[in-house]
């Protein structure tokens, strides 16, 4: 296959699925993933995609202001996480991981919830910064500056050392079998501390998430109290996740 022809099946995949995995692209071009390890980071220098640990994601432009992010899919993402603000009472211990949904759940979070939270998410530390009754503690580290999140072993001793009545924690992917999947393994190892210091854990994600899977583990369905989607939750297509016992919001 000629590398034009690689670079347009990529891009159809990027479009389609909004992400691509090194591996799975091997597998299906029949190459090596060296192979196409160098067209992802060809492309990513054209700034027509992201490469990331794994695989790449669509190239986003990045907004000036830190303060004010664009987000996709918004009123999707503001469903989502109106179902999950009834999980929320005054003097619980929160921890929230990254991502655009968390981040439009801490805006919603109403003014008079007293209440503590810990994030290694940046823009979520500036939102909660303008809360007038949380007591905010932003965990810091090693910064991934394409998420605005901190990794390391500075985050997973401090979040070692916290406990949590809830967490709340984003979702790269998810099926019954694998569980929680992320595409970037130190996110992953970083999510997997989060839960262990959490009684209670709450996944929320939209359901383009649902039955897809990435490199890398963060914990078993077993281990969610709690997933909050955009989908009426007896919707056919959560039933798998009903009968393993987690409950669907």
């Amino acid at each position: 296959m000629l590398k034009a022809e690689r670079h347009k099946y990529i891009m159809t995949k990027l479009i389609e699925d909004q992400k691509v995995v090194t591996t799975d692209l091997a597998l299906a071009l029949d190459l090596s993933e060296d192979t196409i390890r160098r067209d992802l980071n060809e492309l990513d220098s054209k700034k027509l995609l992201e490469k990331v640990y794994g695989g790449a994601i669509q190239a986003t432009e990045k907004t000036v202001d830190v303060f004010n992010i664009n987000i996709n899919a918004e009123d999707e993402k503001i469903k989502i996480v109106t179902k999950a603000l009834s999980l929320l009472h005054d003097g619980q211990v929160i921890i929230m991981s990254g991502g655009s949904t968390n981040l439009v759940f801490a805006r919603l979070i109403p003014s008079d919830l007293n209440a503590t939270i810990y994030t290694y998410s940046l823009p979520i530390a500036m939102q909660l910064s303008q809360h007038p009754n949380i007591d905010l503690i932003f965990i810091g580290g090693k910064m991934q500056k394409n998420a605005m999140v901190t990794i390391g072993m500075d985050v997973i001793q401090i979040l070692s050392k916290i406990k949590a009545d809830i967490c709340f924690i984003g979702a790269s992917s998810i099926n019954v079998k694998q569980g929680l999947t992320e595409i970037g393994y130190e996110v992953s190892i970083v999510k997997k501390a989060m839960i262990e210091s959490s009684d209670r854990v709450v996944s929320m994600f939209s359901s383009d998430k649902l039955n897809t899977k990435m490199p890398h583990v963060v914990c078993e369905l077993s281990q969610l109290d709690t997933i909050v989607t955009d989908l009426d939750p007896e919707d056919l297509r959560l039933e798998e996740y009903r009968k393993s016992g987690v409950f669907v919001l």
